[in-house]
């Protein structure tokens, strides 16, 4: 697999010497999508909860959080990077955001730091304080999920596809890494819908993509759509051969950081076979050998699996 994908742990290797291991925080962020700011609803296919811990909730501080998750990552001398998944992490006055980086960078042994969040909840502002970030590695991760402005307005999205193209110029331009979100089988796209946004994302400087199959999880506006026989979810051998066609878009240099959706236990409505992750993953895998797909494949020889172009790393 690894001589066909370029994977976040290779990429993280050639940053920091080592293998390194993401710790998820919950700083508990919130989003312009939950609190009024655009609407209270969240984007369609969003669960209440979000991603990640959910520890902020039970009290425990990011120290606290920390100190309870990174002692296996410890005995394994593996770089130690803080992520924070949960909703929007740089939502809010740009003050919450420098004092937020200020806390994290007190962590013992922090090397790296990766913020899930919005192109529309970042500026020149924000993006120098995360530049300035004293530590090792910043990387953000980006939700886009399609590059077809209908869409976003038929999911509640409440960005644009031209405000993830700026954030994503900016924050390379500072040396930050950008990791993208992409959703397949979003409603009113198919396989082609979606690589229409995977062209479009190879051609912007991420570092990085997250693949993601569309679920109908408990509580989404999608979860009603669907039960209203509103909307199908894309059939299993339909991603397959979305993600294997992505991948061969995609430049060398970009991290393949996932390539199916991870529901959480008890979330998931449909489709019943994205419970299968392993035989997802084991389709993906048999299908690239089977085509002999390598990442890059579609663009030509000499953008297929060598470096070309990756954002410049941090000093």
């Amino acid at each position: 697999m690894t001589a066909r994908v370029h994977t976040l742990a290779q990429a993280f290797r050639a940053v920091f010497g080592r293998k390194a291991k993401k710790i998820p925080l919950d700083a508990g962020s919130s989003c312009p999508n939950r609190d009024g700011a655009l609407s209270r609803g969240g984007c369609l296919f969003c669960n209440a909860a979000g991603s990640g811990t959910g520890l902020h909730l039970k009290g425990f501080g990011l120290r606290a959080q920390w100190d309870r998750l990174t002692l296996p990552a410890r005995r394994r001398n593996e770089a130690l990077v803080a992520y924070l998944q949960s909703f929007s992490n740089t939502y809010g006055p740009p003050e919450r955001l420098a004092a937020l980086v200020a806390e994290l960078a007190t962590l013992p042994d922090i090397e790296g730091l990766c913020l899930g969040t919005r192109p529309d909840c970042l500026d020149l502002e924000k993006i120098a304080l995360l530049a300035a970030a004293p530590v090792g590695h910043v990387r953000l991760e980006m939700g886009l999920q399609s590059a077809n402005d209908a869409t976003l307005r038929r999911i509640g999205r409440g960005h644009t596809t031209a405000d993830f193209a700026r954030a994503t110029i900016m924050a390379a331009d500072a040396g930050l890494a950008v990791t993208a979100h992409l959703m397949a089988g979003l409603p009113g796209e198919g396989v082609e819908d979606f690589l229409a946004t995977v062209r479009f994302v190879a051609a912007l400087p991420i570092a990085g993509v997250k693949l993601h199959n569309t679920l109908v999880v408990a509580g989404s506006g999608l979860a009603a759509l669907h039960k209203a026989g509103g909307y199908q979810p894309m059939a299993r051998e339909a991603y397959v051969e979305a993600v294997c066609r992505a991948i061969a878009l995609l430049p060398g240099h970009v991290a393949v950081e996932r390539q199916n959706a991870d529901p959480a236990p008890g979330e998931l409505l449909a489709p019943a076979w994205a419970a299968d992750k392993q035989g997802i993953l084991g389709d993906i895998a048999a299908r690239l050998e089977r085509e002999d797909i390598r990442q890059g494949c579609a663009l030509g020889s000499e953008t297929g699996m060598q470096p070309q172009g990756p954002p410049s790393p941090r000093p």
